[in-house]
């Protein structure tokens, strides 16, 4: 079954400094049937004004990443980290036992990005941190594999069984993922326009896909996605 979650049908709240679109039930939004697919929680897009941000708040037991589509953030946290992520980086906070953190954009321009949150696959871990760079031409006509649960590929490493993969496609560039039987698949076009399993998107158009075998895209528009290989939550 592959099922359309339609980018207008989010969740959203316009906060002045924060505009936010929500792709599962979040703070005020709450939607039954849309609260998570398996393990996965959270995707915020995430649109901060100059000067505005997220001040020190806690976390704890969940895998959050955030993943840069335009400007910069700036992330300081209580385990000493202190840092920017900008686009083509993406950021892991293993929350665990409990972190505090803050996030703003001390930029001119809006920071865009996405916020996404994992349940792991066990509770009360140290809490981490990583960020890495993954660079354009290893995304461009493939998926790149940008978080897993053993770091393989340098991919930032998730106390989760679960494979993030980041791909950009224009034209005729295309690629396949295959999902072992009884895994998730969700896939998320940050920007741009592409056919996913013959289905065409926009930017913020998500499907998600429960028994089927093969997850294909193609035939984009400057287009940037993330596919998740997710196991079912148990």
């Amino acid at each position: 079954m592959i099922t359309l979650r339609a980018a207008a049908e989010r969740g959203h709240a316009n906060h002045g400094w924060l505009d936010s679109w929500h792709s599962f039930s979040f703070a005020g939004y709450n939607d039954p049937a849309h609260v998570h697919f398996g393990p996965l929680r959270v995707i915020n897009e995430d649109r901060i004004a100059a000067g505005g941000g997220f001040g020190a708040h806690p976390h704890r037991d969940m895998e959050i990443i955030s993943y840069v589509i335009d400007g910069a953030l700036a992330h300081k946290d209580s385990m000493g980290n202190v840092g920017t992520i900008v686009p083509g980086e993406v950021q892991r906070m293993s929350a665990g036992t409990g972190v505090m953190h803050s996030e703003f954009n001390h930029n001119q321009g809006t920071t865009h990005f996405l916020q996404i949150w994992i349940f792991p696959d066990r509770q009360g871990v140290t809490p981490s941190y990583e960020q890495k760079a993954f660079a354009e031409a290893d995304k461009r006509g493939r998926l790149r594999v940008v978080a897993s649960p053993d770091g393989r590929e340098d991919s930032v490493s998730i106390h989760q069984d679960a494979l993030l993969y980041a791909g950009l496609f224009d034209g005729d560039e295309q690629a396949s993922l295959a999902l072992a039987p009884g895994r998730l698949g969700y896939v998320h076009v940050v920007r741009g326009q592409l056919q996913v399993n013959g289905r065409a998107l926009g930017a913020g158009d998500a499907l998600k896909f429960d028994g089927e075998p093969l997850i294909t895209l193609g035939q984009g528009n400057n287009a940037e996605v993330l596919v998740f290989d997710l196991p079912p939550l148990a």
